[in-house]
């Protein structure tokens, strides 16, 4: 029996309140996707805790669907891929570089998991992502398609080609940024396919490595249809999707259990520290 023969697709749909079709579709695709993004925040807890968190299907419905917890980017579209593997969909994993910030794509390891999914009567597979911790991340899927510009629940985003010596064709995820009124690259991508054991790898590397900034401190994001919310540490901030952004730092240690447990609707594991 496969993976997606086991899960139990009904707890995950109701965990993120998608009472739409089941039909392999563009609609059931688009409709998961964004539902699953607004439901499920993304956090790095068991990593801040020195643990690689488990990405076995069991784990995840134990941990993301019926507690009251969220993920990063491996725990949510591992997720994601079982959800839609069991409605039908045909998915393939992607790895990307998080290009943020970055001088080149190249100098950045590839950390970040992303889904192809193939969509029954479209002419173009899509690119889904309910991983990416970001007030610009993806709310809706995108058509692997260069140039075009896509507007999902508010946010604008568009593919394109980077310059690469490599072999495959280098792919870029941008979003338009309103303050800068700039297209912003958020990362990196080839469309080599990844499989589950390659994603074990990145997962461990990622919560273990004492250098990864999620073994360092709080990182949490949770996205509503009038707000994002991120805590970094001890700094909160707000943008509500009107562009309006709000900050300010959390006092203590029974602070951030409270902002945790009441904004990001997350129970911390007992025993560990947040702040120092």
């Amino acid at each position: 029996m496969s993976d997606s023969e086991r899960f139990d697709l009904d707890a995950y749909l109701e965990r993120i309140g998608w009472e739409g079709g089941r039909q392999v579709r563009l609609g059931t695709l688009r409709g998961v996707h964004l539902a699953h993004a607004l439901s499920i925040p993304f956090e790095n807890l068991d990593a801040l805790g020195g643990q690689a968190p488990s990405l076995a299907p069991a784990d995840l419905l134990a941990k993301l669907v019926r507690g009251r917890r969220g993920g990063y980017c491996y725990e949510h579209n591992t997720l994601l891929r079982l959800a839609l593997e069991a409605l039908g969909f045909r998915v393939t994993g992607l790895a990307g570089r998080v290009v943020l910030g970055a001088q080149t794509p190249e100098s950045r390891p590839r950390t970040h998991m992303m889904l192809r999914v193939e969509v029954p009567g479209e002419p173009q597979p899509y690119l889904a992502d309910v991983g990416f911790g970001a007030a610009g991340a993806l709310l809706a899927p995108v058509p692997l398609t260069v140039g075009e510009e896509f507007e999902g629940a508010g946010r604008r985003h568009r593919l394109v080609h980077l310059p690469y010596d490599g072999p495959l064709e280098l792919w870029a995820l941008q979003v338009y940024d309103r303050d800068a009124r700039d297209w912003v690259s958020q990362y990196a991508f080839t469309l080599e396919p990844f499989g589950a054991p390659d994603f074990e790898v990145f997962n461990w590397h990622v919560a273990t490595n004492p250098r990864s900034p999620f073994t360092r401190r709080p990182y949490l994001q949770r996205t509503t249809p009038e707000r994002h919310l991120a805590l970094d540490g001890a700094r909160l901030v707000e943008t509500r999707t009107d562009g309006t952004v709000t900050e300010r730092r959390l006092t203590g240690e029974a602070e951030a259990r409270r902002v945790m447990a009441e904004e990001f609707g997350i129970t911390v594991p007992d025993g560990l520290t947040l702040l120092d």
